[in-house]
Parts: C-alpha cells; structure tokens; sequence
C-alpha cells in the first residue's frame, strides 16, 4: 500500500531525496566545468585544477551520513539585521548548503547565521522560531522525526529522546562530527570571534574536542579568505589522538586544514634520546629562553677596527666606533637576530655613501648594495655579528658546563645545570642524540634567528599536557592569529603538567584569551562519571566536577579477577553488544594481555588503527588512551596504572583518562587491590 502523500516523515524523505540529487547536481556542474581556454598559463591552470578538485571532493555525499539534520520553521520574517527569513519560511539544517537548479537553498549550512536558532532556541528565549524539528536516521535512510513547538505556550519544555539517541548512537570507526547534537553553550564557543583566542576547560565528555574542530569548520565558513592566505593548524597530542579525529572536518567539507602534533612543529633533528624526568622540567621551564637568548647574542660583538672600503682610486673609511654605533642601534632595535645580521652591511655601506655624497659624487642604490658585498664589509660583519645555526647553539649549552654556566647565571641553579648537561657530549649535531625536550629548544632558537610563519588560527587539543617551552613554540605559529586551546587540568600526565590556564596562556603568547568552563557531561554516563570523579580531590581539587546529563546511567562494573583470562572475558561480553570496545591496561601489561587475546583468538587493534564491523577491539595502553573514546571499555588493573607513572599523583591523573573513556559501560577488572582514592 503507497504511503499518503500528507504522511510526515514521507514528505521530508521526499525533500531528503530532492536534496541528495541536488548536490549530485551541484557536484556534476563542477565536474563539467572546461578550464582549457579561461587561464593565462599553465601555473594558474594548475592551481584552478587544484581548486576544483577539492571542491568537487567538499561535494561528496557520504551515504551514511545524513544530508539534514534538522529543520527551522520561522513565526515572522526577521526585523533588520536578523537572520534571513520570511513569515512561514521553513528551512533543513545539515552540514553543507545544497541548492536547487535555480539556486534556492534546499539544505542550510549549520554555520550559517539563520541556522543558530536550530541550536540556541529554547522555551524561554524561542528566537522566532514556531517549530524546531529533529531527524533520525538509521545509516543514512530518515527513520524519525520529533518536534518542539517553542512558541506554543502550552507545551512543556522536554528532553529530546532523538538528542539522545544520537549522542549514544555505538561508534565504530573514526571520530564523528556533532552538528546534529551542538549544546547552546558549546554553540557559544564554536561560533566565537576569529579575533580572540578562547580557552575550553573541559572535563571527560563535555565535548570540547569536537567544539575545537567545528569551531574550526565555522571560522573557515565566516572567514573563508583570510584563513586560506594564512592557513589552519589542528595539534593533537600524538598521531594516534589525530588519526582518530582526521575524518570530523572532512565530514563537514574543510578540507584544507592541517593535522600536526607538536613534536612535528619542531622537527629540525633526529629524535633518538628521551631525558629523564628531571632534565625535561627544566628544558620545558620558559626560562631556557632567556638563557639561549643570552648564549645567542654573546656571538655580538663590539668592532675595535675600521673598515676600509676600496672604489676604484679611492678609498673610504668607516672608524671603530662609528661601527660600534650601528652595531648597538641594532642591538637596541631588539629585532631577530638573523634580520639583524642581514641590515648591518647595508647599515656600513650607507655609512661610506653618506662620504661619497659629502666628498661630491652621487652614488645610487646599486652602488650600496655593491658596497654591502664588499670583501672588507663582509670580514667586519662575520666578526661582529657571526652567522649562528641553532643547532649548534643548543648543542653546546648541553655540552658545554662552562658556557653554559656563563648564559645561565642567575637563571638557573647548579643543580639545574647538571640536570640538563649531557653526560657524555656530542660531536655533532647529527650524531647527537636528541630528545622531544632538546628539539623544542631549537625551534625557540631558530626563532630568535628568524621569525616563525604564523598562521590564522591554530587549535592546541590537550593543552595541559605542554611543557612552558612548548607553549611557547606553538605560540610562535599563531602571533598574528588566534587559538583554541582545548584541555583539562585534572588530565595532565606529565612532570611538567600545566597548573593554571592562565600561566599557559601567558606562555603561549595570549594573556587576554577568554577561558571558558564545559561542565555538562554528553559522552561519559552518570555511574561512570561519578566513580571517576572520586579522584578530582586528589588530582585537581578546584575544579568542578562533570555532570553527566544523559538519561541512562550507563553500564558500570568492579570485578575482581585472578587471572588474564579473566579480563579477556570481559572484553568478549562486551563484544557481543553493538559497538567499540577497548581494553585499557598500564603500559607494562599490554604484552601479557596481547598474548592471553591471541590465545582466545580475539582479534584486536593498536590505537590508532581504524575499527571495523569484524575487528572492534583496541588494546591501549594507557599512555596513549588520552582523548580517545570506545562505547564499551575494560580497565585492567586500575593499581598497575598508576604505579606506572612517576609520581602518585600524575598516576591518578593517567587512571583517571583511563577511567573516562566508556561511552556505554565501563568494566574494572583487578587482582592487586584498588587505589585506596576509588574506595571514597
């Protein structure tokens, strides 16, 4: 029997339809279109090419995700100044705009500004809106409909079971996008001035990655021009955190935008050494940058000769302390390093053409630029201003104890001292063995030399976990952007742990950013969420706890377990629910639980790797779980965890990433006894 033509969720399967075979259209224009005789040459030919293939690829529709997601019916047409509209106006809010052949909107783009209703509307304030429509979907076909009539005095403020739905929805694969579920407070942030940077506090499943990304997504739509001159720039924690989140921007159609981790930034040597504890809280310490600011401007020096310059029959000369003049203006001009060592030959040869005027020729530029070739303008500068590899700078403060000592009085202590001084030094820079620590002190060097590219925005994920000189150098990469800085305070695992978000802001070059608290819970259920935060009094004692608002508490199970097999089978009941699961264990009981899967013949992946339908498991070690999520977990030895860092607090730090990575439920399975911290 054919379904009536006034049935709901037919028409707007229809609509679902009509859209689908618009934007095929649209991307079949662009496929069309002939370049052959529209460039000057082959250089704009190509860069045109370039453009429409990542247009065309912005175009695809990806059938598993659906077109819309929801749908705004307007009460009146919007006064000046509002968002675009007229009375009755009806319109479908999804992830890229989709026009007819007539170019009307079928699909309205999340970041458009008519559809900030779908997410900030409420009972209290409805925004104009008469009706807000959600979709759900199952795949990619439209299966449901719900709706609020904001504007309808007699009917009561609810929780949407749809909202919910998508938030639990099992998740296999990659990271996905939340336009479909954005908060109004999280709105607020994503739709945030590209001007200003804003720091996003969050604790575990507030969100605030996926705010950082579509952020992102919304300051390339509003900003589209400037941000394609001066570039976009995602850092993550490692390549693990960044493959996981790789598919959220293109879901949405950016796909211009950078991934790199910080450690990329830095690369100017081979890594092949890692300091202890120690040596790398004084080479994260902000204070290094003054010590190699004081070792790079010792190689200044003031002239004591004069520079003679010979022109054909006659010869000029610029005395001793006519040099030392310019070299201290230049010094006073505190520019980099390098720029500065590029201006002194032209700062002498003006100096010998103000004497070619005096004595009556009239020389012009080249004959400057000549004069700054001179071989005698060259020995002067090489000697008072040495070319400096940054490299080799931070090379022989490591080796050197008494250079060192001489650049580091009164900044850093003996101890300090030794703590970073290679025991045995190197020979050179290539067979040095260079830690994460030592690369980041090359980066700062080199940009004392020469000013680091900076790029329009940048997004700093897990922002705690950043030493003072990490900040530092992401901070050279947004100078005359501006940043998202994403993190947690109860989550940092390192010795050199942010303590303050002001203090790291300051670091990264930003002390005016706005600092924003998510405090409402998505992704972690209640019992999950309660039992980790027994912690927050011991590892970040002034901050506010999450508060999960989803309506199921969730699965939540202590085990005690008396061997490896015992932890497989948990993992295996898990298995037999829809969706991810992971297996959470310290770093040095992978191996153990590695083998005990492979003897039940579960297969299983690294983290990173992409989960399938037929392969949904990914043992993590602990280290490397920070900011991934798996609807179902099993937490191995919460004791092995902790005894595995440092410090106990750092340990509780790391159990409590581990504790808050279940979306559905949460199995703890454990034969020593528990951190007395979870007994609370």
């Amino acid at each position: 029997m054919s379904t009536p033509v006034h049935d709901p969720l037919s028409r707007e399967r229809s609509h679902l339809s009509a859209s689908r075979s618009a934007l095929r259209a649209m991307r079949e224009d662009v496929e069309a279109l002939d370049i052959s005789d529209v460039t000057a040459n082959w250089v704009n030919a190509e860069v045109l090419a370039h453009q429409i293939e990542e247009r065309i690829k912005a175009l695809a529709d990806l059938s598993d995700t659906p077109l819309f997601f929801g749908r705004l019916d307007y009460l009146h047409a919007p006064g000046a100044g509002e968002a675009e509209g007229a009375e009755g106006e009806r319109f479908y809010i999804g992830r890229r705009h989709v026009h007819d052949q007539e170019g009307d909107p079928m699909v309205i783009d999340w970041r458009a500004p008519v559809s900030q209703a779908f997410y900030r509307a409420s009972k209290k304030d409805p925004m104009d809106i008469a009706l807000r429509r959600r979709f759900g979907y199952t795949g990619g076909d439209l299966t449901a409909y719900e709706d609020e009539h904001l504007s309808d005095p007699e009917e009561t403020a609810r929780t949407s079971r749809l909202l919910q739905q998508e938030i639990e929805r099992p998740r296999v694969g990659p990271m996905r996008d939340i336009v479909a579920t954005i908060q109004p407070e999280q709105d607020e942030i994503v739709r945030s001035g590209l001007s200003g940077t804003v720091c996003v506090q969050g604790g575990p499943g507030t969100g605030k990655t996926a705010v950082g990304l579509h952020r992102v997504a919304y300051l390339l739509y509003a900003h589209r021009e400037r941000l394609a001159r001066t570039g976009t720039l995602v850092i993550g924690p490692n390549r693990s955190f960044l493959h996981y989140i790789e598919q959220v921007l293109p879901a949405l159609g950016e796909l211009t935008v950078r991934q790199a981790t910080v450690d990329d930034l830095v690369s100017h040597v081979e890594i092949k050494g890692t300091d202890d504890a120690a040596a790398a809280v004084v080479k994260g310490d902000a204070r290094l940058a003054q010590v190699l600011r004081r070792a790079l401007y010792a190689h200044v020096t003031m002239p004591t000769e004069p520079v003679m310059v010979v022109r054909g029959s006659r010869r000029w000369r610029v005395p001793a302390y006519e040099l030392q003049d310019i070299v201290r203006e230049l010094l006073d001009r505190d520019i980099r390093y390098g720029a500065a060592r590029e201006a002194l030959p032209q700062r002498i040869a003006h100096a010998v053409l103000v004497r070619m005027e005096r004595s009556g020729e009239a020389p012009d530029d080249r004959v400057q630029d000549a004069v700054a070739r001179d071989s005698a303008v060259k020995a002067a500068v090489k000697a008072a201003w040495p070319a400096v590899d940054p490299a080799k700078l931070v090379l022989r403060l490591l080796s050197d104890a008494e250079f060192l000592a001489e650049h580091a009085e009164g900044i850093l202590d003996e101890d300090e001292q030794k703590a970073i001084l290679w025991a045995k030094p190197a020979r050179s820079v290539k067979s040095a063995r260079w830690s994460a620590a030592d690369a980041v002190l090359i980066d700062e060097a080199t940009d004392l030399i020469q000013r680091t590219h900076s790029l329009g925005h940048v997004v700093l994920d897990e922002a705690q976990d950043l030493s003072p000189m990490q900040y530092r150098a992401v901070g050279r990469r947004c100078t005359t952007g501006s940043a998202t800085v994403l993190g947690d305070l109860a989550q940092g695992t390192t010795p050199w742990a942010t303590r303050g978000w002001q203090e790291a802001l300051t670091h990264l070059g930003k002390p005016d950013a706005l600092v924003e608290e998510l405090t409402a819970g998505f992704r972690v259920p209640t019992d999950v969420i309660a039992y980790a935060s027994r912690l927050l009094p011991h590892i970040a004692p002034g901050l506010t706890p999450v508060v999960s608002i989803r309506e199921n508490p969730g699965h939540f199970e202590v085990r005690p377990v008396s061997a490896a097999s015992e932890v497989v089978d948990a993992c295996r009941a898990w298995l037999r629910h829809e969706g991810s699961t992971g297996l959470i264990a310290a770093d040095a009981r992978v191996p153990e639980l590695a083998e005990a899967l492979e003897r039940a013949g579960i297969p299983y992946l690294g983290p990173g790797e992409e989960t399938t339908r037929e392969t949904r498991l990914t043992l993590v070690p602990a280290s490397l779980a920070k900011g991934l999520e798996y609807d179902y977990v099993v937490l191995d030895e919460p004791r092995a965890v902790v005894d595995g860092e440092p410090d106990e607090r750092t340990g509780l730090r790391r159990l409590y990433v581990a504790l808050t990575r279940a979306v559905s439920g949460l199995t703890v399975t454990h034969a020593a006894p528990l951190p007395p911290q979870l007994l609370a």
